[in-house]
């Protein structure tokens, strides 16, 4: 599995940039898989539900299924951390496996870059930047690609990974 990742700051359009460059790589016949860092906590579940009950009660995993998804949920009690490579591991064979947010894992990225947020951009120090998807003019010898151009992010991420499209 290719990984390939989106950097940016808080606020810069990394998840709508996901949103609309995923349809482009599925609609080329590639199965792409998303993986997202969130660095506050997340439940995906609700007191009270039997699967809630069950982790409240000490579980480590509980599956859910249904005729169309299923989700597995693991607590991680006093567990470190898992790297994105065990988290990689966990995901079903596919194509491509994008990632928001983990900065610090040396794999390429395109990064995100909005001037209106007042952050500095990321490329200058992060050598795994491999592209900078903005609306602004800026100096780097990175390819800039328009920031609302999903189609010319998708010929990049496969020409740069080296994915070939298949009929869907």
């Amino acid at each position: 599995m290719k990984v390939f990742g989106i950097a940016g700051y808080s606020g810069s359009g990394k998840t709508t940039l996901l949103e609309k460059l995923i349809p482009q790589l599925t609609a080329r016949g590639l199965k792409v898989s998303v993986i997202k860092h969130a660095h506050h906590g997340f439940d995906i579940d609700r007191p009270g539900k039997d699967s809630y009950r069950h982790r409240e009660a000490g579980a480590t995993e509980v599956l859910l299924s249904c005729g169309n998804r299923w989700a597995l949920m693991h607590e991680r009690r006093d567990e470190p951390e898992p790297t994105l490579a065990e988290l990689i591991g966990h995901l079903s064979p596919c194509d491509l496996v994008l990632i928001e947010g983990f900065k610090q894992e040396p794999v390429p990225k395109l990064e995100v870059y909005r001037p209106e947020n007042g952050k500095p951009p990321l490329f200058p120090e992060r050598h795994d930047i491999v592209a900078v998807a903005t609306d602004a003019a800026i100096a780097t010898s990175l390819p800039t690609l328009p920031l609302n151009d999903y189609v010319a992010m998708a010929d990049f991420v496969m020409n740069h990974l080296n994915l070939q499209a298949r009929p869907c």
